[in-house]
């Protein structure tokens, strides 16, 4: 008997989503970073184990948006969690409750989906410290489980793809046993550069990146990829491109290591920087860039 489920994977920016997502799928399907709001669509891993299909659906954290692109973002989020079976509210175990996570609660509450409680990055805190935060969330809400995590390592993640069991209902699966995602490998490359470039140039250059693929060829032993960088202001596509191109050249170089562990070939990649003042502020701008709820 075939079962599956769709469990959306929730939080506040930064606190560990994406990392649990490519740890429970056991294979990179989204990009990770230090920074906040790394994660701007909604991306599907699926997990597949015998007659069991968990589709997981990890999606932006929930802010105050700013512009076009973060209110995008937070209606991604929170269609999300309507599309759900179940929700696995992710949480940094030291930090303090706020509005985001009490509202995730009451969506819960009044739509009496299924929620699970994983409390991340455990080992930075002490038993004392983990034990006060699951007191603190266990007197607002009765969670279908509460788990303690280190999604970076696993620690805990078993134990919390066990208790996402119980959310799985009798149904043919909706997705291929060995597909692990549902981004084409235009949008895996269009991340991982991305990716490269929020870790390599660290906080020199703001959020106002984007990443279009404008050719994509497979030809079997080489993949050739040709990607434009969108930033926002003249002064950051020099920064991204670095004196004597050498910045541009690091994203590129470890971009292409990435992505040839993913394709399992040799990569091409050809990297161009364009300015396009404002993207994020216009609607037009984040649609061109593929942020729609299409």
């Amino acid at each position: 008997m075939k079962r599956t489920g769709f469990i959306a994977i929730v939080g506040r920016p930064n606190v560990g989503k994406s990392t649990l997502l490519n740890t429970m799928l056991g294979e990179k399907v989204a990009i990770v970073s230090s920074k906040p709001q790394t994660t701007r669509n909604r991306i599907i891993g699926i997990h597949t184990v015998g007659e069991d299909q968990y589709v997981f659906l990890d999606t932006p954290g929930i802010f105050r948006p700013k512009n076009s692109l973060g209110t995008f973002m937070v209606k991604t989020a929170n269609s999300s969690m309507q599309d759900a079976d179940a929700i696995i509210l992710v949480t940094d175990t030291g930090k303090n409750i706020t509005e985001v996570e009490k509202n995730v609660i009451n969506y819960a509450k009044k739509t009496d989906t299924p929620c699970v409680l994983a409390l991340n990055k455990i080992d930075l805190y002490r038993r004392e410290e983990i034990a006060e935060t699951i007191v603190a969330y266990a007197a607002l809400h009765e969670f279908s489980a509460v788990v303690p995590i280190c999604a970076k390592n696993g620690k805990g993640v078993d134990a919390l793809l066990e208790e996402c069991k119980p959310f799985l209902q009798e149904s043919e699966f909706f997705f291929p046993e060995d597909m692990v995602t549902d981004q084409s490998e235009r949008q895996v490359a269009a991340e991982v550069i991305r990716e490269k470039i929020l870790r390599t140039l660290n906080k020199e250059i703001p959020h106002g990146v984007a990443v279009a693929i404008e050719s994509f060829k497979d030809e079997g032993s080489l993949v050739s990829i040709r990607a434009e960088i969108f930033c926002e202001k003249a002064s950051h596509k020099g920064i991204i491109v670095g004196k004597g191109g050498e910045e541009l050249k690091r994203v590129g170089s470890y971009a292409r290591a990435d992505l040839e562990a993913i394709f399992g070939t040799k990569v091409y990649l050809d990297l161009w920087v364009k300015v396009k003042e404002n993207w994020r502020d216009s609607q037009r701008g984040i649609t061109d860039f593929g942020y729609s709820e299409e």
